[in-house]
C-alpha cells in the first residue's frame, strides 16, 4: 500500500493506524523469490529459525508459504527479514505472515498410517560428482523414484521426493514427467554437479589417470573390476594433493589483494583458468580478502596449487581453502574503484569448463612470463595489443608471435612474452575477457589469455 511498511507482521500507514495488522501465524507467506527456487532452498535458507513443517510453492507468483512448528518461529523469521537481506537461493526474499494458520496438504498427507514419502540424503566429503542419474541409481532398485533435488550446504544433501520440480537436470529430475525441458545455457541459473566435472576427465593435462570412485582394499568382496565401474564415478584426483588430503571446500579464500587495483571481476579473470567461477566476494571485515566459489573442490586445489605466493600489483597472494561452502551476498559494499564487492559468474560465457569440449582444450600451466592469447580479430596489430597494455596501465610485451591462421578464419591467436611472470600475470589479470570492438563490427570480440606453455619466444 502506498505510504506504508511492514514492520513485524504488520501493515502500519504513517499516520499509525494499524487497521490492517496480520496476526502473528505459525505459516509465513514469502516473496520474491527467483523462478528457480525449490522446497530445499527454502528449507535450507529458513530452517535456522525453527523447525519447518511444510512448504508450498507458488511458482508462477515466485511465491512460497512456509509453515514453521511454532509461531515462536514465524516471529523469528518476519523480524530477520525487516532487520536485514535473507537470501534464497541468492536471491534477497521478503516475508509476512500469512492469514492461513496452517498450510492444506494434499490429499492424505495428514494420515499418520501414509507415512512420509520423502527422504533425505546427507552426503559429506564427496568424492565425485552428486547428480540426479547417481542418486537415482542408487536409491531406485529399492523403491520407485519419482522425483530428486539437491541442494548444496554442509556437503550434499538430497531428496528423492513429491517436491515441485521445473526443469530436468543435474540438479532436479521429475521421472513422472519426462518431457520437462533441461535448461538452456543462458536462462536462468545453472547450477553445476557439487564436484564439477574435473576438467583432466577429458584430456591428460598431467593430473594423473583416472581412478575408481573409492580406494577399496584389494581383499574387498565389493571391488569392481574396470570394466564395472560405471563412467559416472570415474574421475581423476590432481596429483598435488594426496588421495584423501585435498581441498574439503570449493570455496578458496584469497588474501593480499591490492586494495585498489582488484575486483571481482580481476579475480575472475586470474582464478577461471583454474576451473569455473561461481561467485566473487570481498570480505567487508578483512580488507584485501576475498572469498571464491569454483565449481568444484579440485578447482580450489590447483587454484591454490598454481596461485598460492604470487605477486600481483607488488602484493603476494595468499590462496588457501575457505572453511566456508559456499558463498552468500551478504554485506555488499563498494570497493575503492567503485564496483562492487559481490559478483555471480555462474552463468557468464567465460567460464571455461563449462562442456567437455571447453575443458579438453584448456591445459593447466603455472603462471609464466609468456601469455597465449587467442579470439582476437585479425585486423588487430601488435602495436595495437601493445597500446592497449599502456591505456591499461600495465607492463607491456617485449616479445610477439602470431600464429599462422587460414584465410578464412575469423580470428587469429598468438603469444606475448613479458619481462618477467609477474608481469605476465598482471597483464593477464587486467585484460583477460577485455572486449574488443572494430569499425563497423556489430558484436565485440572477447581477448582471452591464458599462460603458455613456453618459457619464451
Amino acid at each position: 500500500a502506498k505510504g506504508s511498511n511492514s514492520v513485524s507482521g504488520r501493515l502500519v500507514h504513517d499516520n499509525g493506524d494499524d487497521s490492517h495488522r496480520i496476526a502473528p501465524s505459525p505459516v509465513v507467506h514469502v516473496r520474491g523469490l527467483c523462478e528457480s527456487v525449490v522446497e530445499a532452498d527454502l528449507v535450507e535458507a529458513l530452517e535456522k529459525f525453527g523447525t519447518i513443517c511444510y512448504v508450498m510453492m507458488m511458482p508462477f507468483k515466485r511465491q512460497a508459504l512456509v509453515e514453521f512448528e511454532g509461531v515462536e518461529s514465524a516471529d523469528k523469521c518476519v523480524a530477520c527479514g525487516t532487520k536485514e537481506a535473507v537470501y534464497i537461493a541468492g536471491q534477497q526474499a521478503f516475508f509476512n505472515y500469512s492469514t492461513s494458520k496452517r498450510i492444506t496438504r494434499p490429499t492424505n498427507s495428514d494420515n499418520p498410517n501414509s507415512g512420509n514419502k520423502v527422504l533425505l540424503l546427507s552426503i559429506q566429503n564427496p568424492l565425485y560428482p552428486i547428480t540426479t542419474e547417481v542418486l537415482y541409481t542408487v536409491c531406485n532398485p529399492i523403491g520407485n523414484v519419482l522425483r530428486i533435488v539437491i541442494f548444496k550446504r554442509n556437503g550434499i544433501q538430497a531428496m528423492p521426493t513429491r517436491l515441485n520440480v521445473i526443469r530436468n537436470d543435474n540438479d532436479s529430475w521429475d521421472y513422472t514427467k519426462p518431457y520437462l525441458a533441461r535448461r538452456e545455457r543462458g536462462k536462468g541459473r545453472q547450477r553445476q554437479a557439487i564436484l564439477g566435472e574435473h576438467p583432466s576427465a577429458y584430456s591428460d593435462n598431467g593430473y594423473g589417470p583416472h581412478c575408481p570412485l573409492l580406494p577399496l582394499p584389494g581383499n574387498n568382496r565389493y571391488k569392481m573390476s574396470s570394466h564395472d565401474i560405471p563412467e559416472v564415478v570415474a574421475y581423476p584426483l590432481p596429483q598435488t594433493s594426496s588421495y584423501l588430503g585435498h581441498s574439503s571446500s570449493s570455496v578458496a579464500m584469497v588474501s593480499g589483494l591490492h586494495p585498489t587495483k582488484m575486483n571481482c571481476t580481476r579475480i575472475f579473470n586470474l582464478f577461471c583458468l583454474y576451473g569455473n567461477i561461481e561467485k566473487v566476494k570481498f570480505m567487508k571485515s578483512v580488507p584485501g580478502t576475498a572469498l571464491v566459489e569454483m565449481g568444484d573442490e579440485y578447482a580450489v586445489d590447483r587454484a591454490i596449487t598454481h596461485l598460492n605466493s604470487i605477486k600481483v600489483f607488488g602484493k603476494r597472494l595468499n590462496v588457501c581453502v575457505s572453511k566456508q561452502h559456499a558463498v552468500i551476498p551478504s554485506q555488499v559494499f563498494e570497493l575503492e574503484d567503485g564496483t562492487s564487492s559481490y559478483k555471480d559468474f555462474a552463468m557468464t560465457r567465460n567460464n571455461r569448463f563449462t562442456s567437455a569440449g571447453q575443458a579438453s582444450k584448456n591445459i593447466i600451466q603455472p603462471p609464466s612470463c609468456v601469455l597465449h592469447f587467442y579470439n582476437v580479430p585479425p585486423c588487430v596489430t601488435e602495436d595495437e595489443l601493445q597500446r592497449l597494455c599502456t591505456e591499461h596501465d600495465v607492463p607491456g610485451f617485449i616479445k610477439f608471435k602470431v600464429f599462422d591462421a587460414k584465410p578464412s578464419s575469423k580470428t587469429i591467436s598468438g603469444l606475448l612474452e613479458f619481462d618477467t611472470k609477474t608481469n605476465a600475470v598482471e597483464v593477464l589479470t587486467v585484460l583477460n575477457h577485455y572486449q574488443i570492438r572494430i569499425p563497423n563490427g556489430s558484436n565485440p570480440y572477447t581477448l582471452k589469455l591464458c599462460f603458455s606453455t613456453s618459457s619464451h619466444l
